[in-house]
């Protein structure tokens, strides 16, 4: 870590040396955590080495030996309930291991002047409230291009009390 603060006096400078695809203005502290994960094992989520066969099945290779100790880290039925709800939405990115889970924009038929897209962060293990948070964007067409249109906290409320409910479900129907 010392040698990742040596190169640069910013939070910023890590975040934009890194390559993370998290934005910072939205949340800095996720894209700090992605930033400094990057840097110190030298790309994604499972380093330089990538994925491999061998790692998974738990050879006693070194280099993959991080690799078959690789776990979920947040709440499986929030995970799944999340998925389960936006399932009408098309993914842009879904990354279990890192509880994060981007949707493309979506538009009903109803209303094709409109779009609007979610980031779902699953922070957590426990199947509470603070473990997930649902962020909205939506834009409107006005006949030349598309523009930010105000979302209500209220909205993003709501989907994560979906959530929330089908999680809880999700868990009594497995006991």
């Amino acid at each position: 870590m010392d040698e990742l603060w040596s190169k640069s006096q910013t939070r910023q400078s890590i975040i934009d040396r890194s390559g993370t695809k998290f934005n910072s203005a939205i949340d800095m502290d996720l894209a700090m955590r992605d930033a400094e994960t990057r840097l110190q094992t030298g790309g994604g989520l499972l380093g330089k080495g990538g994925l491999s066969l061998s790692g998974i099945l738990g050879d006693d290779d070194e280099d993959n030996a991080s690799v078959s100790t690789v776990t979920m880290s947040v709440n499986p039925f929030l995970w799944r309930a999340a998925l389960e709800t936006i399932d009408f939405m098309p993914l842009n990115s879904a990354d279990q291991a890192g509880g994060t889970i981007i949707t493309d924009w979506y538009s009903t038929e109803n209303n094709q002047r409109e779009r609007c897209k979610l980031n779902i962060f699953i922070t957590g293990k426990k199947l509470n409230t603070e473990n997930l948070r649902v962020t909205s964007f939506c834009q409107e067409f006005n006949d030349i291009m598309w523009v930010n249109s105000k979302t209500e906290k209220e909205d993003n409320i709501k989907i994560e009390n979906a959530i929330l409910n089908k999680a809880k479900k999700l868990k009594l129907q497995s006991s």
